[in-house]
């Protein structure tokens, strides 16, 4: 039996207002699977993180797996998800990896984005006034927050 540790994001859409009378048939259409499928085409910031991060990630799967057994050993029952906690803190290190800017630091071409140092924010009304920077990969905060890691 092989298990497969898979990184994706929930499927979202982003809600977005036409700017145009000409946009209004296309507002609100792109989804967090598109947005996680371009970055991962031009920046590909989940392969750096399980790049970067395999130790711990590898770890915390394993305290996971070994924390189901301990508990079915000592007779409690066996659990639906023994990765659960492990897949959970797997989670927790790509949203802390992404917003502690800590990406930034590995080399990746063009990260961080003009766009992230340029302080461009969409959860505000003007996205593009001036603001001190951001960590990149968090413009409105959808695709981080709907990070997803599974295991099957």
């Amino acid at each position: 039996m092989s298990l497969t540790l898979h990184l994706g994001v929930v499927d979202l859409p982003y809600s977005a207002r036409a700017r145009t009378k000409a946009a209004a048939g296309r507002a609100g259409t792109k989804t967090t699977g598109d947005v996680a499928g371009w970055l991962e085409d031009r920046y590909h910031p989940m392969e750096v993180f399980w790049n970067e991060k395999t130790e711990e990630i590898v770890g915390d799967l394993e305290d996971a797996l070994q924390g189901s057994i301990e508990t079915m050993l000592m007779g409690g029952p066996p659990s639906l998800a023994p990765f659960g906690s492990g897949i959970s803190k797997v989670e927790d290190r790509f949203r802390a990896f992404i917003t502690s800017k800590d990406i930034e630091k590995v080399g990746i071409p063009g990260v961080p984005t003009q766009a992230a140092l340029r302080g461009v924010s969409h959860r505000f009304k003007r996205p593009y006034a001036r603001r001190s920077a951001r960590p990149s990969f968090v413009d409105t905060g959808l695709y981080v927050a709907s990070f997803k890691a599974w295991i099957d």
